[in-house]
């Protein structure tokens, strides 16, 4: 990774470290990790259960800060950020899917969608809101609540909540995991369609090797290290 890369990259993060306390004493869940991703990349980090994969993305995003290391954001290191600092950061740059979807209950497929947009000032928000959950085949469903809708419905939403605030960076952690393989393919589809149209960077945490290979690069963690990327670098 050259020396400009924090200056030309959407994130980038050299010598990450994580360290816990455990019951047998300190361990490390990340060791000297360095990444970087352009403006408009889809990136999979892969690797297996406990490799490292979510703290990795957790550090990216500010959600969790390192033990050693640096992480950049559009040019702006985290930690020069406080919390509040760093969550403005996330709101204008981010938008995340996860696993367990966390869409708020008591809130209808639509107001989900537009919550983000509501914190964030925007006059259109219902419209915008509504343009997306249409583009994720959700019209007939804007009123529905979360119980009232399927766990594919519930991502699709989830994936419309993410892109309608227009983020350049999307953060999808196992996006399909609590899906069954047909409706996981369908929510795939559908984020890279996204992905391409709005140009936005993708970072896709993954143990699905047929996934990961529809991105440009992979990035292999084991035990907290990256092991194997692809030979395009940023």
């Amino acid at each position: 990774m050259s020396d400009t890369a924090a200056d030309r990259a959407i994130v980038c993060a050299r010598g990450l470290t994580k360290r816990v306390k455990s019951g047998a004493g300190e361990l490390t869940i990340l060791h000297e990790v360095d990444f970087a991703a352009r403006a408009g990349e889809a990136v999979a980090i892969v690797g297996a259960s406990g490799s490292g994969k979510s703290t990795l993305l957790a550090l990216l995003a500010g959600l969790d800060t390192p033990s050693a290391g640096e992480v950049w954001l559009d040019g702006v290191a985290l930690a020069t950020l406080d919390e509040d600092g760093r969550a403005r950061l996330r709101a204008r740059l981010l938008g995340f899917v996860f696993q367990s979807f966390q869409l708020l209950p008591a809130f209808t497929a639509l107001e989900n969608v537009m919550l983000p947009l509501e914190l964030a000032g925007a006059r259109d928000a219902e419209a915008r809101a509504r343009e997306l959950l249409e583009r994720v085949g959700l019209a007939e469903r804007l009123r529905h609540y979360p119980r009232q809708l399927s766990g594919g419905e519930q991502q699709r939403v989830a994936l419309a909540r993410a892109f309608v605030v227009r983020p350049r960076l999307l953060l999808a952690d196992e996006p399909t995991g609590n899906l069954d393989a047909a409706t996981g393919a369908q929510v795939i589809d559908l984020m890279f369609e996204l992905n391409a149209t709005a140009g936005t960077t993708l970072l896709l945490v993954t143990h699905d090797e047929a996934i990961a290979r529809r991105c440009a690069r992979q990035v292999r963690l084991a035990a907290g290290r990256v092991v194997s990327e692809d030979v395009e670098r940023v």
